[in-house]
């Protein structure tokens, strides 16, 4: 009897989740029921395999999706976050197990008690980031608790980027995830971190020119601004009494301080509506936020405003996204700043088909142990193929089809809505990605920390 796996959504990041299912269908008695609106998203080989049964479902059909879920003996939901609620309670409902890659949200943890007393695993943040930083980082940390060692430092960084053979535009980056969170990255809070058990606080309008530097060796050197909040995640690490706690995102080295040129404009304001948009040209589009000059042109007023020098590299990466065009339209009604930007971007950071990105992971661990100061810095490299199978797809959608399996197989028996900190669980996906070279390096540092009595800082 084949064991019904119920994946909801085929989006981008599922090449690899679904590939990895394809071919472990027949050693472990597996059928996959693939839910989606769009059953294109479904390569066809997939679709006329004979362990795969494709279901055109829209999630918001109550009926239908209960129906779905009662038949099957897992679900993974890769849909976005916000739809995973219902898939969450038809779950708890139908007493069926639940995988997804998305952070928990405040439903989710409010049914934690529901989860627990039915006997059921909802597995979350069990992607990239969230996911594979939790499982490295805790597998390092548990190490250095296992001799002794006492955590001083945490920092954390990770960034989908583009690879460099493919890297042909002067900010270094495509669009390897959804457009929209780059947009939006760093609004709806002030980030908030612990530096040399001080509290550090950013707020948006200076996040991206607060950034910290890291050397990969053979990729260079990359740039990081902080998460909104990287104190999230001092409980379930047991990190209270660390005296640094940063996590961020990686960029390539002067993409922050381009980017905060948009910030500064206004651009990435996702609050109001900008009236006749759809009609408005990108060179419009950039003059709005403009002051009005009879004489003076779009060119020259934004230099002017932004203090930028012709000859600015800064100037050079605002020509190449095609800003002044005054042919190209946002065609997009009733648009916000953010989502117009946005379109512009997309024009331009679109990764071809044969393009590759790349996926970096960066840890810093500090710790005290018999009296002395150590460090262990860790890196994670990985490039994609092309657009389907892309770095992005294969780092979020393998642990999740390994969580999955290996609930299945009851590998994974905690119950409970939870995140992967435990060794039952990383230890056996970490193990099993580094077959997929999904690999972590490790290096023995100095400790770069100041003295934890000082009062400097």
């Amino acid at each position: 009897m084949r064991r019904n796996i119920l994946i909801f959504g085929a989006g981008k990041s599922t090449s690899y989740l679904l590939d990895y299912f394809k071919e472990k269908s027949e050693i472990e008695s597996l059928h996959l029921t693939i839910a989606d609106l769009h059953l294109d998203r479904i390569p066809l080989a997939l679709r006329e395999h004979p362990c795969c049964t494709p279901l055109k479902l829209d999630i918001s059909d109550a009926k239908a999706r209960s129906k779905a879920i009662e038949k099957a003996d897992i679900v993974i939901s890769m849909l976005p976050a916000r739809l995973h609620q219902s898939v969450a309670s038809d779950c708890l409902l139908h007493r069926k197990n639940l995988v997804t890659a998305s952070y928990i949200s405040k439903e989710m943890e409010a049914m934690k008690e529901k989860v627990k007393k039915a006997g059921l695993i909802f597995m979350n943040e069990i992607g990239l980031d969230p996911g594979i930083d939790h499982m490295s980082a805790m597998q390092i940390i548990d190490k250095i608790r296992a001799k002794g060692g006492r955590m001083l430092l945490f920092e954390s960084f990770t960034g989908g980027l583009v690879a460099p053979e493919s890297d042909n535009n002067t900010w270094n980056y495509k669009f390897t995830w959804n457009p929209r969170n780059v947009v939006m990255a760093g609004q709806g809070g002030t980030a908030k971190f612990i530096q040399e058990g001080t509290y550090k606080y950013i707020p948006y309008h200076k996040l991206f020119r607060r950034t910290e530097f890291m050397e990969i060796p053979g990729y260079g050197t990359f740039e990081a601004y902080a998460n909104r909040d990287s104190l999230n995640y001092r409980e379930a690490y047991g990190l209270h009494h660390a005296l640094t706690l940063y996590r961020g995102t990686m960029r390539r080295v002067g993409f922050s301080k381009a980017w905060n040129m948009f910030v500064q404009l206004g651009m990435t304001d996702d609050s109001y509506v900008v009236e006749g948009s759809e009609d408005m040209s990108y060179r419009e589009f950039t003059n709005l936020f403009l002051p009005y000059s009879p004489t003076d042109s779009v060119e020259l007023k934004l230099r002017h405003y932004l203090k930028i020098d012709q000859d600015d590299i800064m100037w050079k990466k605002l020509v190449e996204l095609d800003i002044f065009n005054p042919d190209k339209k946002i065609d997009l009604k009733n648009a916000t700043p953010a989502q117009m930007l946005q379109k512009i971007l997309e024009d331009q950071w679109t990764l071809e088909e044969e393009d590759k990105d790349m996926i970096v992971m960066y840890h810093k661990f500090g710790y005290e142990l018999n009296g002395k100061k150590y460090q262990i810095d860790s890196n994670m490299v990985v490039i994609g193929q092309n657009r389907t199978h892309t770095a992005m797809a294969k780092t979020v959608g393998l642990p999740v089809a390994m969580a999955t399996l290996l609930i299945l197989n009851d590998k994974i028996k905690t119950p409970g809505v939870q995140i992967p900190l435990r060794k039952e669980v990383y230890e056996p996906i970490l193990s099993e990605l580094e077959s997929y070279g999904v690999i972590f390096k490790e290096y023995e540092v100095p400790y770069l920390g100041y003295n934890p009595d000082s009062v400097a800082g």
